[in-house]
């Protein structure tokens, strides 16, 4: 069973930066494909971001050239560093585990995080 913690979260002007991480424990870190999925309010849960176990990386459309995933396979610990806020990055964002190659669908990711709160203020 793996756990997922998240951490960074909180809030920020419209312009400025968030650092994410998301610490894993019960697993083996290096074999699992990591993302980020966001859900903001009154929305469906959305595909951010994912770092294959093969070093594989993806975006969305809307945080690209803004958002920078990593992983620290020695820390057991992605991240997700985010620039440029903007008011619709305002989400709860979730850290997300899945044992296999990439995908950009959260129901194929076996394991989630408690999420953490982002706001951008205008």
């Amino acid at each position: 069973q793996v756990q997922l913690v998240e951490s960074g979260g909180g809030l920020v002007q419209a312009g400025g930066s968030l650092r994410l991480a998301c610490a894993a424990s019960g697993g083996t870190f290096s074999t699992y494909t990591m993302a980020w999925f966001r859900q903001a309010p009154g929305k469906e849960r959305e595909f951010a971001a994912a770092f294959s176990r093969n070093g594989y990386i993806n975006y969305t459309g809307s945080v690209k050239g803004r958002f920078t995933i990593s992983r620290d396979n020695a820390k057991n610990t992605v991240f997700l560093q985010m620039n440029s806020l903007k008011p619709e990055d305002t989400a709860v964002y979730y850290c997300a585990a899945r044992m296999g190659s990439y995908s950009g669908s959260y129901s194929l990711y076996d394991y989630w995080g408690q999420g953490t709160q982002v706001t951008v203020s205008s």
